[in-house]
Formats: structure tokens, C-alpha cells, sequence
């Protein structure tokens, strides 16, 4: 769907753009595992800004698709955290946090790059490293497993709550897909939103 209409350089600047915040999403999960006490993600060689470690092939073309997608989870163990569940919302929260920083760097690149006379195809990469992150970050703070929403509210709930919301996580990624493809979804209407939060943060 976001192929139509598109030249082949918008095509490489949205994917590009969609590999920059995928790798930096889930390099924030693996990083703040580790300084944690989650030593799985580093030993997984996951504590890396090498996109090819963070990258899930489907994940990314369902993302070019449809407008979203999913890298390769980090695993890690809400256990070996400190401190513990609150340990796994910090982690959860990484990448959402980290996909609005690369928002705002791109935004503040775009507006460099836009007074000194930047190209077309260095522009729309700018611009879309600057939607597609917060995409990214609105996308996966819906508290619907196994988005990263899901785990942050999941560590304040009252252990009761939490284990009767966890036998229903399976259903999850059911909920998700309704929400992108049902038409009238409030998603559509959120990304209008992000799509106008570009324009003001890149002076468009």
C-alpha cells in the first residue's frame, strides 16, 4: 500500500529509514537488558547497532506493506532484571523512547539539511527516518501484547491482574491486525496525526 505512487528512491529512502529505527528499538531493548543484569541479549551479540542482528525480513516488508512491523524481539529474562518486573517496563519503554530521540535528531538534520540546499532523495530519507520512528513509538506503546505497551502496563498491574491479562496474550496479535486493517481503524486516524507532527517538527 505505500508502494503506490512512489518512485523507486521514496521506496529506498522508506527503507532505510525503516532499518534505522528498527535497529535503534531494539538495540535500546538489548542495552538497557544488560546494564540490568540480563546478560542473554550481549551474549546474543543483540547489544549492537549492526541492523542485520535486529532486522526480521518479514517484519520489515509487512512494515513497508501495511504500515507496521516488528524486528527480531530481544529475549529477555524479567528475572535476571533488577528490578524486576518495574526492570522489564524500563526495558519495554527503551525502544518507544529511543525510536522519539531518533525523531528528534532526524527533525533537526531535515531543518539543517533544508537551509543548506540538501537533495530530494537525502530529504525524503530525513523525513521518513522522522515519521517512521515515531511510528514506531506510538505503534508499540499500545498495551496490547506483544508490543512494548503491553509489558510496560503489564509490571503495574496487581499480580492477579497480571497473570489473568497473560493467559489472553496469545490473542494479541489478533486484536493488532483488526486494528491496521478494519476500516474506520483509530490507527489511521493516529497516523494522520504523526504524519502532521512530521510536517511541524521538520518545518514542512
Amino acid at each position: 500500500m505505500l508502494f503506490f505512487d512512489l518512485d523507486l528512491a521514496q521506496i529506498l529512502a522508506i527503507g532505510i529509514a525503516l532499518v534505522v529505527g528498527i535497529t535503534f528499538h531494539e538495540f535500546s531493548h538489548a542495552f538497557l537488558a544488560d546494564q540490568l543484569g540480563d546478560r542473554r541479549p550481549r551474549a546474543l551479540g543483540r547489544v549492537s547497532l549492526n541492523p542485520a542482528r535486529h532486522i526480521d525480513p518479514v517484519g520489515a516488508l509487512v512494515f513497508l506493506m501495511a504500515g507496521f512491523g516488528w524486528g527480531r524481539p530481544v529475549p529477555v529474562n524479567v528475572y535476571a532484571l533488577r528490578p524486576g518486573p518495574i526492570g522489564m517496563a524500563l526495558v519495554a519503554s527503551g525502544g518507544p523512547i529511543a525510536n522519539v530521540l531518533v525523531a528528534i535528531v532526524g527533525a533537526a538534520l531535515f531543518r539543517v539539511l533544508d537551509s543548506g540546499g540538501g537533495t530530494g532523495f537525502v530529504m525524503d530519507l530525513t523525513a521518513g527516518v522522522v515519521f517512521y520512528n515515531l511510528l514506531l513509538a506510538v505503534f508499540n506503546l499500545l498495551p496490547i501484547p506483544p508490543l512494548d505497551g503491553y509489558n510496560v502496563a503489564l509490571a503495574f498491574l496487581p499480580p492477579k491482574a497480571a497473570f489473568t491479562v497473560q493467559r489472553y496474550a496469545q490473542y494479541g496479535i489478533i486484536l493488532i491486525l483488526l486494528l491496521v486493517f478494519l476500516p474506520g481503524s483509530p490507527l489511521r486516524v493516529v497516523f494522520g496525526w504523526l504524519r502532521d507532527l512530521t510536517g511541524v517538527l521538520i518545518g514542512a
